[in-house]
């Protein structure tokens, strides 16, 4: 698939790699490299490596190969989202069952896409996690809601909730993006993430996705 090669030097989304195939490795570098909204920052053969360089990097957003050699990708995610809560991570992986995606997601992923999405789905995730929102797979969403509906939500959780707190969540099961949501209610964009920040510990849940599957079996 063709992309852009022309770099806009404003407002470039900063990307991590984190792929023990080099192959692959080398082939996201290259995406990123003629992307015209995004820039490879880092690129990381194992999560140990990236554990000790990515800081400096500062992503904004970080591609996780979920299998990795060593330290697992969702193990990595984990240690990320303490030390960089405010980069966003899409992981990238061949494995499609639940489990796998119910853990990525509970250690704080933002969004799951398997390897062969074409280069211009990756890139509109890159920039859709970017601006609020959790990129996936269509047939991986479907499990994910689908185990979400089979756990089942406490009835109480919802009520907890304040009427702007199910307004923005309203948005968020509609599809819209944060700074979308932010236009709508003509609220600024840091008041939207604050909003869900609360929703999910209302809801008990680790990040929007399952604040809006959870919200949804109400």
């Amino acid at each position: 698939m063709s992309h852009k090669a022309k770099k806009n030097p404003k407002d470039l989304r900063r990307v991590a790699i984190v792929e023990d195939d080099s192959g692959l490795r080398h082939q996201l570098e290259k995406i990123l490299k003629h992307a015209q909204h995004a820039t490879c920052v880092g690129s990381y053969c194992s999560a140990e490596q990236a554990l000790e360089k990515i800081y400096e990097a500062k992503p904004d957003v970080v591609l996780m190969d979920i299998n990795l050699p060593g330290m697992s990708g969702i193990e990595c995610v984990a240690h990320l989202r303490k030390a960089l809560p405010d980069a966003h991570v899409i992981m990238l992986t061949i494995y499609e069952d639940s489990d796998r995606i119910f853990s990525a997601l509970q250690a704080g992923a933002d969004g799951y896409l398997v390897k062969s999405s074409p280069t211009e789905t990756l890139l509109e995730a890159i920039e859709d996690v970017y601006v609020g929102g959790s990129p996936m797979s269509s047939h991986i969403a479907r499990k994910v809601v689908r185990q979400f509906r089979e756990a089942g939500p406490e009835a109480s959780d919802a009520d907890k909730l304040a009427p702007r707190e199910r307004q923005v969540l309203d948005f968020l099961a509609s599809g819209y993006v944060y700074k979308e949501i932010a236009d709508q209610m003509e609220i600024g964009t840091e008041t939207v993430k604050t909003y869900v920040k609360s929703i999910c510990k209302k809801l008990h849940v680790r990040n929007r996705l399952e604040a809006v599957a959870k919200f949804g079996q109400r």
